[in-house]
């Protein structure tokens, strides 16, 4: 199979598309009727896995390249403990039923997290990354393939 490149293949790219794509979700879930629980659960669902999706591939390949490229254990240590939280609400959701009282509330809160911690990413590690000379058409590479991966499992 040939190897294709994309335009979009740059890291940062990349993971801002992520960001951009789950922050118009959050949005979404602002306006939606939350009595429409089908609504609810399937726009909650396709987050979750999003960002399932792209905890992994930060975590397994940006976050251990930038690690080592930028000499700031702080903002790493952060980013880290800011997707255990996201994880652990994403946990929370999917036990859930969208009839709960505090799915909403969950949700709502998920989403701050997640548009704090975009931000953090977009002001402070992304520009390091760069500056650093991360080599983010390579990673880029690596985590659209492992996103293929995780897609793909989680379409079987």
């Amino acid at each position: 199979m040939a190897k294709t490149k994309s335009k979009a293949s740059d890291a940062i790219t990349l993971l801002k598309a992520d960001h951009d794509a789950v922050k118009q979700a959050f949005k979404e879930f602002e306006k939606m009727d939350h009595e429409d629980t089908a609504a609810m659960e399937e726009l909650v669902s396709h987050v979750c896995d999003a960002l399932k999706a792209h905890t992994t591939v930060e975590e397994e390949i940006f976050y251990p390249a930038v690690r080592a490229a930028i000499e700031d254990d702080d903002l790493m240590n952060e980013a880290q403990v800011e997707h255990n939280s996201a994880k652990d609400l994403i946990e929370l959701l999917e036990g859930m039923d969208a009839t709960d009282p505090m799915y909403s509330a969950t949700f709502t809160v998920l989403g701050e997290y997640v548009l704090h911690h975009a931000k953090e990413e977009e002001d402070e590690m992304f520009p390091a990354a760069r500056k650093a000379k991360v080599d983010l058409e390579e990673l880029g590479e690596q985590i659209q393939a492992r996103k293929d991966e995780l897609t793909e499992a989680e379409a079987t």
